[in-house]
């Protein structure tokens, strides 16, 4: 079998599990945004342990860089891609890490008086997950426009977030008794920002890998 071939394999496992990061990272935002609604210990508990999955894959991911750089030592764009492979995954760790630090506060909020959420809490999770799944897509497509676009929308999400600050607030001001499920929220949505602040690196790097361009 040809050098070529060999390492065009290797390159698609590895593209195959960064795709499988990806997929159960998509999972794990839908339970975590699904349960700021529900606040179920169990349900929390559970994307707490998934976390461990997307560790193991991202170690994997990063042994099979480095074993593909020594064996086949990649040039010009093929390099660019295993390169940037190792950037993301960093990021796609760092957002299923942040499901979990979420879900941490949601168990918080489980055992405390419920209130209503902050109105936009859940637009701006939405805007995340839309980025999330989008560059997810964008990766397996290997598409820069659509990547280009993901980091656009980051802005949109910054402007959640600082209309969330100023929504909680307020809702402290006006009621002291809240103040406590009021930092578990702040908490959540300075996570969430974070989140797609990674699904915008994520996206730049993918840029990289189609253009060759930062």
């Amino acid at each position: 079998m040809g050098t070529r071939v060999v390492y065009q394999e290797e390159l698609d496992k590895l593209n195959r599990n960064v795709i499988m990061m990806g997929t159960i990272l998509e999972t794990s935002i839908q339970m975590t945004l699904t349960n700021l609604t529900e606040l179920r210990d169990d349900v929390a508990h559970n994307i707490i342990s998934r976390d461990d999955q997307i560790d193991d894959l991202e170690l994997l991911v990063e042994k099979e860089c480095i074993e593909l750089i020594a064996k086949q030592q990649p040039v010009a764009s093929d390099l660019r891609s295993v390169a940037s492979i190792m950037k993301l995954v960093t990021d796609i760790e760092r957002m299923a890490d942040h499901c979990a630090d979420i879900s941490e506060y949601t168990l918080r909020l489980c055992v405390q008086k419920r209130i209503d959420p902050p109105k936009n809490l859940f637009l701006m999770a939405e805007a995340m997950k839309g980025m999330a799944n989008s560059v997810i897509l964008s990766f397996v497509n290997q598409d820069a426009e659509e990547a280009r676009k993901v980091v656009e929308q980051d802005d949109i999400v910054d402007g959640f977030f600082h209309q969330l600050i100023d929504e909680l607030a307020k809702m402290m001001e006006a009621r002291p008794s809240v103040i406590p499920q009021c930092i578990e929220y702040l908490m959540i949505t300075k996570y969430l920002e974070r989140m797609a602040d990674h699904a915008a690196n994520i996206a730049k790097w993918i840029g990289f890998i189609v253009t060759g361009k930062l």
